[in-house]
Formats: C-alpha cells, sequence, structure tokens
C-alpha cells in the first residue's frame, strides 16, 4: 500500500485532474499534453505526470476528492475548471464514451 500523499496546490490538482482527462479514453494525443502544458509550468507538470502515471484510476479519482476537499474550491474556480477539462476532452475533436464517463464521475466529485 502506498503511503499517505501530500496535499497539493490547486495548480497541481488542475494539472493532475486535467491528466486523467487526457487519459479517459487511454490515448494521451499530442493536442491533449499541449494544451494542458499550457496551463502550467514544466516542474509541476513533470511532477503530476510522474504521480499520475504510477497511480490506477481507483487510486486518482481518490486522490482528487481528497484534495478537493482541503483546498475548498469556489463556484467560479469550479466553473472554470470545469471548462478546461471539456477543452481537453474535446482537443482531439471527439468526445468519446470513455471520456463522457469519467466527466459524469468527475462532476460528481466536483460538485
Amino acid at each position: 500500500m502506498k503511503s499517505e500523499q501530500a496535499n497539493w496546490t490547486k495548480s497541481e490538482l488542475q494539472t493532475y485532474i486535467l491528466l486523467l482527462c487526457a487519459n479517459a479514453d487511454s490515448i494521451e494525443t499530442e493536442e491533449e499534453i499541449g494544451l494542458i502544458k499550457t496551463k502550467t509550468n514544466k516542474e509541476i507538470f513533470d511532477k503530476m505526470y510522474q504521480e499520475f502515471s504510477a497511480d490506477t484510476e481507483e487510486e486518482s479519482l481518490e486522490k482528487i476528492q481528497d484534495n478537493l476537499v482541503e483546498l475548498e474550491y469556489s463556484h467560479k474556480e469550479l466553473t472554470e475548471l470545469r471548462r478546461e477539462m471539456f477543452e481537453v476532452f474535446f482537443s482531439d475533436k471527439k468526445f468519446s464514451m470513455m471520456e463522457n464517463t469519467l466527466d459524469k464521475i468527475l462532476d460528481n466529485i466536483l460538485y
């Protein structure tokens, strides 16, 4: 079992969520990764990509939920995060069934 993770900053959590969105259909496209890189700096991207790559989907969702509780997002911040998630989902001009399912799961966690 993994040791308890440290709390993330909002930028780290945002990057992690967007990486999960990019990987929803098990295919991370260059467009998706490039878009995520424009939303953060290289240090945060590299740190979160490394952590994301080592996690299962269940661990990812649990980490997201735990950090959302700690960070206390405003409604405006959540709305902006949802917009960025959709940018990643639609960056490859497709919205697959797996992306739709992840969107519903994240919607339940966010709100």
